[in-house]
C-alpha cells in the first residue's frame, strides 16, 4: 500500500497536519513513537502551565474548553490532544518510532523497527524538542550531585536535600526555579539578565495585544520578523521576578565549566550545590532522514516555509517556520495548512506532468 502522505510525529504539529490532510481527502497515516496522544504534555513537570491563553493554545477545528483568557495546564493540554485525535478520527499508529527514511524512484520508504511504509509525500512533524541538550562539562561534576534535565524533572521531591542550581534562561527554567525556591536554597544561571513580560495587561492576555499589534503574525522573512528573531525570548509572568526580589532565587551568570569544585560561571565565581536542573533546551536530530539534499552541512533541515527542495518532503512545527507564532499551538495550525496546500499544488503539478512547481 502506498499512502498519499505519511506524517512523522503525533504532537500538535502532526495532528494539525492530519486535520488539513483529512479535509483534502488524502489517504494518510501518522506515525508516533509514544504510547498515546498528548504524551509529550503529560510527561512534563507537574506544575507546568502554558504562558499562552486558551485562545492561542488550540488547534484548527476545536476550541479549548474553559475561560478563553485563562492559561491551560499540562493535564488539560494532554486531554485536549486526546480529544482532538478522537474527534477528527486521525489515523495514528502509536509505538512506531521511525528509524530511517529513504527515497527511491519517487517514493518515500519510512522504516520503523517492525514495518516499512511507502508514501508519495512525507511531512516531518517531530518539532524542535527532540533530544535534551546538556553541556559536555556536566560529565565533570562529582557523582553525588543529582543532575536532571528539565524534561525529566517532575516536582521538588525528586531532588536530594540541599541547594539547587537551575541552568537556563527560558520559561521552563524560570518556572522550575520559582517552584523550587519555596522549599530550598535556589540559584538560576542565565546568559543574560531576564526580560519579563506580564501574562495579562488591562484585563486581556498579553497575546491578545501581541496579536492585535500584528507581532504574532510577523513573517519570518520580513524586517520586523528578522528583528524579532534576534531578540531573546522574554519570561512571561512575574513569579521569578518576585522570587529574585525577595532573595529566594539568586541569579548567576552563564555556567561555563564544572569540576570537583562545583560549577564555574562567566563572571569567575563558583558554586557548589547538591542538585542541578538543566533547563538548557533541546537539540534536533535528523540522523534517520537519509534523503540526499534534505539536510545541510550542519545537519539542519533545508526548507522554505516548511517546503523542502526534495520533491514531496515537508515540515511542520519548526520555530519561525513562516511567522512569529509558528511555535505556538495556534500558529502551528496555520503553518500546517500552508504546507498541506503546498503539497496539494505540487501533487497537481506532478499529475499534470509539470514537475515541481
Amino acid at each position: 500500500m502506498i499512502y498519499d502522505a505519511i506524517v512523522i510525529g503525533a504532537g500538535q504539529a502532526g495532528m494539525a497536519a492530519g486535520y488539513w490532510l483529512k479535509r483534502e481527502g488524502q489517504h494518510f497515516l501518522i506515525l508516533d513513537r509514544g504510547r498515546e496522544a498528548g504524551e509529550m504534555w503529560s510527561s512534563r513537570y507537574k506544575s507546568l502551565k502554558l504562558f499562552t491563553p486558551r485562545t492561542h493554545s488550540a488547534l484548527p477545528g476545536l476550541k479549548l474548553e474553559g475561560d478563553p483568557i485563562g492559561f491551560p495546564n499540562k493535564q488539560e493540554m494532554a486531554a485536549y490532544l486526546k480529544k482532538y485525535a478522537a474527534k477528527f478520527e486521525l489515523p495514528i499508529r502509536f509505538g512506531s518510532e521511525v528509524v530511517a527514511v529513504r527515497k527511491e524512484e519517487g517514493t518515500f520508504l519510512i522504516h520503523t523497527e517492525r514495518e516499512v511504509f511507502q508514501s508519495r509525500a512525507l511531512i516531518v512533524a517531530t518539532g524542535p524538542f527532540q533530544q535534551p541538550r546538556i553541556p559536555d562539562f556536566a560529565s565533570h561534576l562529582p557523582r553525588d550531585i543529582m543532575q536532571l534535565h528539565s524534561s525529566a524533572y517532575q516536582e521538588p521531591s525528586q531532588l536530594q536535600d540541599g541547594p539547587v542550581l537551575v541552568v537556563g534562561g527560558g520559561n521552563s527554567g524560570a518556572q522550575i526555579a520559582a517552584e523550587l525556591a519555596d522549599t530550598r536554597e535556589t540559584y538560576l544561571a542565565l546568559a543574560e539578565q531576564p526580560r519579563y513580560l506580564p501574562m495579562s495587561l488591562f484585563g486581556r492576555s498579553l497575546f491578545w495585544w501581541l496579536d492585535l499589534a500584528g507581532i504574532l503574525r510577523a513573517d519570518s522573512s520580513s524586517w520586523a520578523g528578522q528583528r524579532l528573531r534576534r531578540q531573546r525570548d522574554p519570561i512571561f509572568g512575574y513569579e521569578l521576578k518576585q522570587a529574585v526580589k525577595c532573595g529566594k532565587v539568586v541569579l548567576k551568570t552563564r555556567a561555563v565549566h564544572a569540576g570537583a569544585a562545583g560549577i564555574q560561571f562567566a563572571d569567575g565565581s563558583r558554586l557548589t550545590v547538591r542538585n542541578i536542573v538543566w533547563a538548557t533546551g533541546y537539540v534536533t536530530s535528523y540522523g534517520w532522514l537519509q534523503v540526499d539534499g534534505a539536510l545541510d552541512a550542519n545537519r539542519k533541515v533545508v526548507h522554505t516555509r516548511g517546503v523542502s527542495p526534495i520533491e514531496g518532503l515537508y515540515y511542520v512545527g519548526l520555530p519561525w517556520q513562516t511567522h512569529r507564532g509558528s511555535s505556538l499551538l495556534a500558529g502551528v495550525g496555520r503553518d500546517a495548512r500552508e504546507v498541506v496546500r503546498a503539497m496539494m499544488i505540487q501533487k497537481e503539478g506532478i499529475r499534470n506532468g509539470k514537475g515541481t512547481p
